[in-house]
């Protein structure tokens, strides 16, 4: 590894968690409390009296899709030298679901403002605008598994560079195929029919691939921090994915 590809794991393995984190934070503070699974109008009512509590989790979502863009890049500079055409479809298949994310955020933007009231939409009553709202959350939703299936197919061609590079040890980049794949599926089987939530939990979709991230980032710093403290005595220590 050349020292720009060191610097994008390093930079990957410290960002990523913090993104986890903030998203846990803004979905537990900020979401959970006004989200009625699969009762889209419902939500939309509880919007009302929690505008001001959504637009901080809205907040959130705008740094998350900001640093997913920062995300693929870092793994596209570290790859990039294993497959370049490869690496490049992975980072645009993530874009794409970065795009999608987005897509969602403009989605609960647009429903603040129809639960308001606001201009043109005077002229409807509080349930219908309710419903419309309702309607609005549920299109953000559908954009965001979509851009799922991306993520998955992002994360399987990114596994499978890591397995033919030998950066990580290929249990590890096994590991996050048949995590993408999981994800693959589910977001795929949902978006068909919404029922299948019932059967495998929304929850558990993402969780394999997050995992597997995770994982990733502890083995690049557990790396790098061990080349840092062997780089006087074993020089030949840093030949992977050392701090520079």
């Amino acid at each position: 590894m050349d020292r720009s590809q060191r610097y994008a794991a390093l930079f990957f393995a410290i960002t990523f968690p913090l993104t986890i984190a903030l998203m846990m934070v803004a979905f537990t503070r900020f979401l959970a409390p006004i989200l009625v699974w699969n009762q889209d109008a419902e939500t939309a009512h509880n919007l009302i009296a929690h505008a001001h509590t959504y637009r901080m989790f809205i907040a959130s979502s705008c740094l998350n899709g900001l640093a997913g863009v920062v995300l693929l890049t870092a793994l596209y500079v570290v790859l990039r030298p294993v497959n370049r055409g490869l690496a490049l479809f992975a980072a645009f298949s993530r874009l794409v679901y970065v795009a999608m994310w987005f897509v969602q955020v403009l989605g609960s933007f647009s429903a603040l403002r129809i639960v308001a009231g606001e201009g043109s939409m005077q002229a409807f009553e509080s349930k219908q605008l309710q419903a419309l709202a309702g309607l609005q959350l549920a299109s953000g939703w559908d954009a965001y598994y979509i851009g799922l299936a991306f993520y998955a197919l992002s994360t399987m061609l990114f596994s499978c560079l890591f397995f033919q590079s030998r950066y990580i040890p290929r249990i590890l980049a096994a590991w996050g195929v048949l995590a993408s794949l999981f994800e693959g599926v589910c977001a795929f089987a949902y978006l068909n029919n919404r029922g299948f939530g019932a059967v495998v939990s929304v929850n558990w979709y993402e969780m394999p691939t997050v995992f597997f991230e995770l994982a990733l980032c502890i083995w690049i710093l557990g790396t790098a921090l061990r080349s840092a403290w062997s780089r006087k005595t074993t020089p030949a220590a840093i030949s992977r994915i050392p701090v520079p």
